[in-house]
């Protein structure tokens, strides 16, 4: 079988990124094609006109009018360059903003898929800076374009003026054409160098920020800062290709230029000196081989391109990750019985769950009892499907997840996290936040239920308390969490690991509350402490993908030693995660 390059993939995805990009702007690129052509029409008026003026006041006739045409040429130049800056200004920042709006939208929608190929400071990266330079593409393909103009124009009037000093000025051409198509093959390749290692750097601060404590704790700032800092050779080497690149072509440029100026001088010189040339046609002749050598501004116009080519090339990259996919089908009324039938999900060669069987009955509780790495967590996304498995299905009171509308699905299943993103601007909106938002008195109940109305009212502005300005501990952002899940009835709730950072008594209260706040909602909840596993009416062992065993937690306890050492090695691996001064903290204060 043969496997598909995913390179031309990726770079057929950026263009037609780029392509999109260029049409959403089209009225504006439109705008400044027109601007710019007319600016570089402008310029290739400029010399004839000049020398037009120049012949009549060598002969003294009157020049007024071509005078008073050359004053207008060079203010309309003004107004021109002047428009073009304002207009492409404004279109970069649009064409910007519709790019990370599109992409935000796949990227959300994409959800956990993202972040499981690309590091999260990677994803901000691409976001930001390559969105920008992608950005630039309408503004530098118009400008391109009409940058074009101006050697093509000025190598027509150089004709015009006279085809001797167009043919000498023809002999360098290929010259020229071979230093742009050197010039573009070699800068796109360091570009797109230089923004891998932008994201790699960003993608490894990201960690060190999130994971500050640690590194304070540990003592290992130095180690990380060189950790973080590393790509920084390959950033810097490729920055200086990139301006060796341009310097490079810039001096050929400056060698080939001033000589192909010089050739046409010569034979307008020697025009001129044969009677079939005018002064005024030598002034324009000259301009004309300037503008007609004009590569800086191509080169530059070029940069800009490449520079957006390589960008949207990372950004194909995120948009390669499949959103995901909802159905239309109706959720009929069920009590929440969750089934899984033959679930294998895998990640590169590692099977995570082997063919899984279980079902949830409406109204129960279920525990997941494994060792690390057993495939809890995994588990849990496929229940709430925020991952689908690679095979086998996952239903809700018979309906399979996939088939489910994406409102539908969420509000029928909520969900709790270990470290929850506050997310909702304040307190009183982190718990209400959500597709449907309930009321205060709801959120004020479900933070009751979840402990944490009491430390809430005790901040600055109780529930209108901005997150960022809210100092919790790891049990206390557990709790809001909780209070979040609890505050969005549904016929499934999971908690992965949700409980972590409480404390015994807390943690007792909390799924008491559980318990009676959820009614007759179907638990799905990954437990680590024999006491939460004991409060659930079955527990589910896992263990290396696959479900060793289903019963009520006191009889695997009594029964299978191996199921009560689960618990000891958790143990064991709470107070290790403690010692070495990681970000989970050990209780709740």
């Amino acid at each position: 079988m043969t496997r598909t390059d995913p390179e031309p993939d990726q770079a057929r995805a950026a263009d037609r990124l780029l392509r999109d990009c260029v049409r959403h702007s089209a009225a504006p690129g439109a705008a400044i094609l027109v601007l710019s052509t007319l600016g570089a029409a402008t310029g290739l008026a400029m010399p004839a006109v000049l020398g037009r003026t120049l012949d009549l006041l060598l002969s003294g006739r009157p020049a007024t009018g071509w005078l008073t045409a050359c004053a207008a040429l060079t203010c309309l130049l003004v107004v021109v360059d002047a428009l073009d800056g304002v207009l492409t200004g404004t279109t970069n920042a649009c064409s910007t903003a519709w790019l990370r709006r599109r992409l935000l939208r796949h990227v959300l929608a994409a959800g956990p898929r993202t972040t499981d190929r690309t590091p999260p400071g990677d994803v901000v990266s691409r976001l930001v800076g390559n969105a920008a330079h992608a950005g630039g593409a309408p503004a530098a393909l118009a400008g391109t374009l009409a940058a074009v103009v101006t050697p093509v124009g000025g190598l027509v009037a150089l004709a015009l003026v006279d085809l001797w000093t167009a043919g000498a000025f023809l002999v360098g051409m290929p010259v020229l054409a071979l230093l742009l198509k050197a010039f573009v093959r070699a800068s796109g390749d360091s570009v797109a160098r230089y923004q891998e290692s932008q994201g790699e750097i960003a993608a490894r601060l990201v960690e060190a920020v999130g994971g500050a404590r640690t590194i304070a704790a540990a003592g290992t700032a130095r180690r990380e800062q060189a950790r973080v800092l590393e790509p920084l050779a390959a950033l810097s080497a490729q920055g200086y290709r990139m301006w060796r690149v341009q310097g490079r072509s810039t001096a050929q440029a400056a060698v080939i230029v001033p000589l192909l100026q010089i050739a046409v001088l010569a034979v307008a010189g020697a025009r001129l000196a044969a009677g079939e040339l005018s002064v005024g046609g030598l002034l324009a002749a000259a301009r004309y081989a300037a503008l007609a050598t004009g590569i800086g501004m191509l080169v530059g116009r070029l940069n800009g391109l490449v520079r957006s080519r390589g960008a949207a090339r990372r950004l194909a990259g995120l948009l390669a990750v499949p959103a995901t996919a909802h159905g239309d089908a109706t959720l009929p009324a069920g009590d929440g019985t969750l089934e899984l039938r033959g679930v294998t999900v895998a990640r590169g060669d590692r099977t995570i769950l082997a063919g899984v069987d279980l079902t949830v009955p409406g109204g129960t509780s279920l525990a997941l009892v494994g060792r690390s790495g057993s495939g809890k967590s995994t588990l849990a996304e496929v229940a709430g499907r925020l991952a689908d498995p690679d095979a086998g299905t996952a239903t809700l009171d018979g309906v399979p997840l996939r088939d489910l509308p994406h409102d539908v699905l969420r509000r029928a299943v909520g969900q709790a996290f270990e470290r929850p993103a506050l997310l909702g601007g304040t307190i009183g909106g982190t718990i209400a936040f959500g597709a449907d938002e309930p009321d205060e008195r709801a959120v004020r109940e479900a933070a009751r239920a979840a402990c944490a109305d009491d430390f809430v009212r005790r901040l600055p502005h109780g529930y209108d308390t901005p997150c960022d300005e809210a100092p919790l501990s790891g049990g206390e952002a557990q709790r809001l969490g909780l209070a979040r899940a609890f505050a969005h009835p549904g016929r499934l709730l999971i908690l992965d690991d949700a409980t972590s950072s409480l404390d015994t008594v807390t943690e007792l209260r909390v799924g008491e509350a559980l318990t009676r706040q959820a009614g007759v909602r179907t638990r799905l909840i990954i437990a680590h402490r024999a006491a939460t596993a004991a409060r659930a009416d079955q527990v589910a062992w896992l263990d290396e993908g696959r479900v060793r065993a289903v019963g009520p937690h006191a009889r695997l306890w009594h029964e299978r030693s191996d199921y009560r050492a689960v618990f000891a090695d958790a143990d064991a691996d709470t107070d290790a995660t403690v010692d070495e001064g990681t970000d989970r903290p050990a209780h709740d204060d």
